[in-house]
């Protein structure tokens, strides 16, 4: 697994914990740091301060592409990995697109419901055939 594989499952997993904790990601990674002899690596911090700085419009065009499913009836780990994927896809041009999506789905397909690479892997294509459109 690359260092960047491990960045977003490290930033996946303090998301989604912060998430269930309802505390914030930066608080729920302190306290992770505190707990455990983990290191969080530079680009989890990069991750996690994009999708939290930029989670209000990622929700809103989730929630537009998402076909049948409201952000609140997806599984948290679905939602979690979006966030993260559709953050590298458009605010992050390091990352390729491609890579975006695929790393996002192998995420939800380590951790999360049969049905889940499939879904990750189409919204993320639809969001990036958009991505002309939304970063207009």
């Amino acid at each position: 697994m690359s260092a960047r594989a491990k960045a977003r499952r490290r930033a996946l997993d303090i998301l989604f914990e912060a998430e269930q904790r309802d505390v914030s990601p930066l608080a729920a990674m302190r306290l992770r740091r505190e707990a455990t002899d983990i290191t969080i690596n530079e680009y989890t911090v990069t991750l996690i301060e994009g999708v939290m700085g930029e989670l209000d419009r990622i929700d809103e065009i989730l929630s537009s592409y998402s076909k049948g499913w409201t952000l609140e009836r997806m599984p948290a780990v679905d939602r979690t990995a979006l966030r993260i994927g559709t953050w590298e896809l458009l605010y992050n041009d390091d990352v390729p697109d491609g890579v975006a999506v695929a790393e996002a789905v192998v995420l939800v397909r380590e951790l999360s419901t049969d049905e889940s690479p499939e879904f990750v892997n189409g919204l993320l294509g639809r969001i990036q055939q958009m991505k002309p459109t939304l970063l207009a």
